[in-house]
């Protein structure tokens, strides 16, 4: 196999996420070659603030990759984009893919993809975010045309100094994951929709996968990773099987 023949993908993501290329990887494996930008610290800065901060910077941000030759770009940083809502989001993707001259995609957009692929229109919401950053992506669905059926709220494993809940997607655990969402009871035909591209989620996906076969999982890196497969064209069977039973689904 010649490595550098391989399609070649961009990834941005936040200066902390620790997931997102890892996960990328194990669903892509050795049938992509992924590259990576990140996004700028921002010291001082709050979420809001932070979140604005990188759709400001994004474009300078795609035009570091420089020369190199991409066939496609994701941003994986859902968050950022539910600022945007659906309609500003796409228009942003399409100018980002005009300037960089390679097609461009945020996770949303991914995601929003998939689901329409699957013909899914119901959503569960498993969010590792602050409240009003749960609310925030809630609406984004919603406006696209989506069913949320609820949210099951996912804070980290351990509280905040004061006791209340602690809202990191980087400190959720698998085992946090599962517990959740073994206290709800979900509605038959709802899409699990983890959101963020920072919340490990593989393991869990893997355990419910087998506990509800025929229940469709998303997460924000496994639709970009799907969108990024079709994209380019990707004919061989996928490397991972959580990405071979989306694509098994009829996507």
């Amino acid at each position: 196999m010649d490595l550098f023949s391989l399609p070649r993908l961009g990834v941005v993501v936040p200066p902390e996420n620790p997931t997102a290329e890892p996960e990328f990887n194990h669903l892509l494996g050795a049938g992509m070659n992924v590259y990576t930008a990140r996004f700028p610290v921002t010291p001082g800065a709050g979420l809001r603030d932070m979140l604005e901060t990188y759709n400001e910077v994004l474009p300078a941000l795609l035009g570091s990759f420089g020369a190199l030759r991409l066939d496609a770009a994701v941003v994986a940083c859902s968050a950022s984009h539910y600022l945007l809502e659906p309609d500003g989001d796409r228009a942003f993707c399409e100018e980002l893919s005009g300037r960089a001259g390679f097609p461009v995609y945020s996770s949303t957009q991914a995601i929003l993809a998939a689901c329409e692929a699957l013909g899914a229109t119901r959503l569960t919401l498993v969010s590792p975010y602050e409240p009003w950053l749960t609310d925030t992506s809630r609406a984004f669905w919603e406006r696209a045309g989506l069913t949320v059926d609820g949210v099951v709220s996912v804070p980290a494993e351990e509280a905040a100094p004061d006791g209340d809940a602690r809202y990191d997607p980087y400190a959720v655990t698998t085992g946090t994951v599962l517990r959740r969402l073994r206290e709800r009871e979900l509605p038959a035909g709802t899409a699990l929709l983890f959101t963020g591209t920072g919340m490990g989620t593989l393991a869990a996906l893997t355990e419910l996968a087998r506990q509800e076969p025929h229940r469709t999982l998303l997460t924000s890196n496994l639709a970009s990773a799907w969108w990024a497969r079709r994209l380019v064209g990707e004919r061989d069977e996928a490397h991972h099987p959580l990405l071979r039973r989306l694509e098994g689904a009829g996507v």
